[in-house]
């Protein structure tokens, strides 16, 4: 009988309302800019892990994600950032990891913020490391750089730094401050075929990626203070504004990236009409086709009957503001 050291956590997705595109430095996910973003507490990820104490000649990880075995880099990428973990607690032991998403994986709707938010902190726990949630953040980070957005709860500013050390996460408002409801369109739900990571290593090659961050730290107090003050009209502006430009940058890298999807393209322009005709409502989008359209949450029915009535629009999913990383009771099951 194999003894294990295990721990599972929960952990929420993100929606960036000021974006992080591109790093400083693509090996320990430094961003080139700093962000804002909430969680998404209705949306989660739920992860299991399992350090294998006596590994009977066992060489590798194992991970089950959302009921299946994984292989390839995705596992490779799992077991990198084990391997983080494993150095900081002196120890060679393989583990198993089981993940599931309550969410659609790969989007836009930052499953892998979720998915290395939550295997770091149960990782962490099960190797018996006692972090705060700076290091938490930081180590998140090194999985998948939004990750470090979900480790902190409420309304969150990545505070991009300069080196490991003051690359970290942390909360501005907590989830209760204001009572704002992400209404997700899904007008795709397959995998996207280009992924975050490869797009932040294209970032740098558009000519238009320069401007985009000599104007963020603008962007990010106008969107600071329109938090704290609750000013929707305010927010609304700049992260749809900072949304246009982050895809602008995609748009115009070597190769091009194309997120969007001819509905998303409608959903942009129909919802700043609603807004003007007073439907307190604004969207921004992630890498992926889907649109996340911010509203109060009294007006979050009305918003959704009203993406639910659009052409090409299959499903919305809705979610408040939500809390921090935290570690749960569960068991692993052993497959």
């Amino acid at each position: 009988m194999e003894s294990t050291l295990q721990a599972a956590a929960v952990s929420h997705p993100n929606i960036a309302f000021i974006k992080y595109w591109g790093n400083k430095d693509h090996q320990l996910r430094i961003a080139a800019n700093d962000s804002i973003s909430i969680n998404l507490g209705d949306l989660e990820t739920r992860t299991r892990v399992n350090f294998l104490t006596e590994t009977n000649g066992e060489s590798s990880d194992r991970l089950i994600l959302n009921g299946e075995e994984s292989s390839g880099d995705v596992l490779e990428r799992v077991s990198n950032f084990l391997d983080i973990i494993r150095k900081m607690a002196g120890t060679n032991a393989r583990a198993i990891v089981v993940s599931e998403n309550q969410f659609p994986t790969g989007a836009g709707i930052a499953s892998s913020a979720a998915a290395f938010s939550a295997l770091a902190m149960a990782g962490a726990a099960a190797l018996q490391l006692n972090l705060s949630g700076k290091e938490l953040s930081r180590l998140a980070r090194r999985g998948s750089g939004s990750a470090s957005r979900s480790v902190p709860g409420g309304f969150v500013e990545w505070q991009a730094g300069s080196s490991d050390e003051n690359s970290y996460a942390y909360t501005i408002a907590p989830p209760e401050h204001w009572n704002l409801v992400d209404c997700i369109a899904i007008v795709k739900l397959s995998h996207k075929t280009v992924g975050s990571t490869t797009g932040h290593s294209l970032a740098g090659s558009s000519p238009l990626q320069e401007g985009r961050l000599a104007d963020t730290p603008r962007r990010v107090v106008l969107c600071r203070n329109a938090i704290l003050y609750r000013d929707f009209n305010a927010l609304a502006e700049v992260i749809e504004l900072d949304s246009n430009i982050m895809h602008a940058v995609m748009q115009t890298s070597t190769p091009p990236l194309f997120y969007w999807e001819p509905q998303s393209v409608a959903l942009m322009k129909l919802i700043p009409e609603w807004r003007r005709k007073g439907l307190p409502a604004c969207y921004t989008l992630d890498a992926g086709p889907n649109v996340h359209v911010i509203t109060k949450a009294e007006y979050a029915e009305e918003v959704k009957r009203k993406l639910l009535s659009q052409e090409g629009v299959s499903k919305v999913l809705t979610s408040g503001v939500g809390g921090p990383t935290r570690l749960i009771k569960s068991k692993i099951e052993n497959r």
